[in-house]
């Protein structure tokens, strides 16, 4: 028999679903804002009141990855006489900037600091993620001493914000030579991510019976091969979750890429609000940039959506 509902629940309802709604289009206004920006001409990009109904164009993706033009203010006479810096050029790490009087022409750097990101956030998960998961299986087949302790360990290295420690860090690296190189950034987001990888991935290997991998040593299977055939196929959706995380942890990651970079390894997240600058900024271009910088997150969130769901209520209900 149905369940009769009051008016009184049945009001409730309702309030909670235009709640729910009323706080989507909160959280996804910015997102829609960005996109509707970068498909904008640049003189309706700040329009007041916002420009809703405008003919699309592609030409800030163009200018992204070409050549921009970054309009400033002219020059007085007396900045003239005491500095002709428009008539010069100048080669500053690989790009050519033209100062001429009336602005800046300088090609976008922004394809590399987009590569760059690829390359330390790929390469800094598939490390996390790895070492995250033969750590796990470790404490949670084997009785290790002080196991406690050393999982306190671990998670301490995430109650600081990136920021305590970035100068440190620096100094560090500087000594050692590796400020402003990819290998930096992927050793610092590999660690930065391991802890969460740990404790996440424990999780998921408690939930795994150790009765498949008895069945297999008595069948003959060494404990590697029964962690690489048996373990890893079931934890195949805890590996895709924490996978998701770590990746948009690093790709976000804003505050070690804007002290431990500066031009050779800096990623997206530091550069598209250094494109700000002082002169009159081009935030069509802005926003293109921005757009493209959340697709490769979304892409890859929404591939492993299955498993992410999954991961999310794995061990909800136990036998």
């Amino acid at each position: 028999m149905a369940a009769v509902r009051t008016s009184s629940e049945i009001g409730f309802n309702r309030a909670a679903i235009v709640a729910v709604l009323v706080v989507t289009i909160i959280f996804l206004a910015p997102i829609y804002w960005i996109a509707s920006t970068a498909f904008k001409p640049r003189n309706l990009a700040t329009t007041i009141p916002p420009t809703v109904v405008f003919q699309p164009e592609i030409s800030p993706f163009v200018k992204l990855f070409a050549k921009r033009s970054q309009l400033r203010s002219p020059p007085t006479p007396e900045e003239y006489a005491a500095a002709p810096w428009w008539e010069r050029v100048v080669f500053n790490g690989g790009e050519k900037i033209v100062r001429d009087g009336k602005g800046e022409v300088q090609w976008s750097g922004y394809p590399s600091r987009f590569m760059n990101s690829l390359i330390v956030a790929i390469t800094s998960t598939v490390l996390a993620v790895g070492m995250g998961t033969f750590t796990a299986y470790g404490f949670s087949r084997f009785r290790v001493k002080g196991e406690a302790d050393l999982l306190f360990f671990i998670l301490s290295t995430r109650m600081l914000p990136p920021v305590v420690v970035a100068i440190p860090m620096f100094l560090m690296y500087r000594a050692v030579g590796l400020n402003d190189s990819h290998l930096g950034l992927i050793i610092l987001y590999t660690a930065f991510n391991l802890s969460f990888s740990v404790w996440l991935m424990k999780g998921f290997m408690d939930e795994i019976p150790k009765e498949y991998e008895e069945a297999a040593l008595v069948d003959g299977y060494t404990r590697m091969e029964a962690f690489f055939k048996i373990v890893l196929p079931e934890a195949a959706t805890g590996i895709a979750a924490t996978a998701v995380f770590c990746f948009i942890t690093a790709w976000n990651e804003y505050a070690f890429a804007l002290i431990m970079t500066s031009r050779r390894a800096q990623t997206a997240p530091p550069f598209i609000p250094s494109q700000v600058g002082s002169g009159l900024p081009d935030w069509t271009v802005i926003a293109a940039g921005t757009f493209l910088f959340l697709l490769p997150v979304a892409i890859f969130t929404f591939l492993l959506r299955n498993h992410l769901l999954r991961g999310m209520s794995f061990g909800a209900i136990r036998k």
